[in-house]
């Protein structure tokens, strides 16, 4: 299996390399500084979400509710300022619904045992109804006044590289520290490599599922908070856009396998990077926005076909209640 996943490791970097140098040599522009921290900065939010949804697998999970998560606490953020809250306040009640809405996904999870996909596909559905029917006067909450100073988290620089950049490599370094060197990281990759035998070792796997999920919302809530600053406004209806998919895709693609236990940080900065790549070159080309997600369709697919072979599920790992 060892040689397996690097196997896989190895074929996605010679794909993004091969993409790389094809792009640099058919398409003007694209090896520029300018386009290169463009094509960085534009996929760090993807890059957080994915560091988030790389947790969840890990442990044998999937959370589909992360865009929800990304819209609709970073949003409350800019409405509560709007109709006058101080700063403080609103990331504080953001971030106690973030974490609420993490517990109620891991507890109907791990204790209510219902499936993973279907829980996040539902309270997903509920968070973001409930942003719009509750919290919002409009689809697009935006910056006002009282969130002066706080767009440098999205607009800043810092010694000629865009903040989100640097964001993301922080988040990378701080999630790849909580996987490979704390406790809880060993619980999460235990419980997703075998969670009968992690629980008959007295690891205690409902905790830990709680706390993937909660670990999720609170990652995706930084990343909307990240893309909140970067346009100076939140557009709440992007839950009804096919950004999940891209994060599945970098997950998968980067490959963390399915099945669970496997996979780290750097699967997700190669994914990240394989995706950004792609999409720039995309872009630069002028290719639609619907031939865009023909394409990553094609290759999440090819993905998903490709870790079925590559991670296979057996006896333990085959159980569709798992995600």
């Amino acid at each position: 299996m060892a040689l397996s996943r690097v196997s896989q490791q190895g074929i996605v970097l010679g794909i993004f390399a091969v993409m790389f140098v094809a792009f640099v040599v058919f398409l003007p522009g694209f090896f520029t500084t300018a386009n290169m921290l463009t094509l960085l900065q534009n996929v760090s939010v993807l890059g957080i979400l994915g560091l988030a949804m790389a947790i969840v697998v890990i442990g044998r999970g999937i959370d589909i509710s992360l865009i929800a998560v990304l819209a609709v606490p970073p949003g409350l953020v800019l409405q509560m300022v709007q109709d006058g809250s101080s700063l403080p306040a609103a990331l504080s009640v953001a971030l106690l619904l973030a974490v609420a809405f993490g517990v109620f996904n891991g507890w109907l999870i791990a204790y209510a045992e219902v499936p993973a996909l279907f829980t996040t596909l539902a309270s997903g559905l509920f968070l973001a109804g409930f942003g719009q029917a509750a919290l919002f006067s409009l689809d697009v909450v935006q910056w006002s006044p009282g969130m002066q100073g706080f767009e440098w988290l999205g607009q800043g620089r810092l010694l000629g590289v865009p903040l989100p950049i640097i964001v993301f490599a922080l988040a990378c370094l701080l999630v790849a520290f909580l996987l490979r060197s704390t406790r809880p990281g060993a619980y999460i990759y235990a419980v997703g490599d075998n969670p009968n035998t992690a629980r008959v070792t007295g690891i205690p796997t409902r905790p830990i599922i709680v706390l993937q999920y909660v670990l999720a919302a609170l990652i995706g809530c930084f990343a909307g908070l990240v893309m909140a600053s970067s346009v100076n406004s939140m557009p709440t209806r992007i839950f009804n856009s096919t950004m999940i998919y891209d994060v599945i895709l970098v997950v998968v693609l980067g490959g963390i396998g399915l099945s669970g236990g496997r996979g780290g940080v750097l699967n997700v900065v190669i994914g990240t990077l394989l995706i950004g790549t792609m999409l720039n070159g995309m872009t630069i080309m002028d290719v639609s926005y619907s031939g865009q997600n023909l394409v990553k369709g094609v290759v999440l697919l090819i993905a998903v076909i490709a870790d079925s072979f590559v991670n296979p599920r057996n006896e333990e790992t085959a159980q569709q209640g798992d995600i």
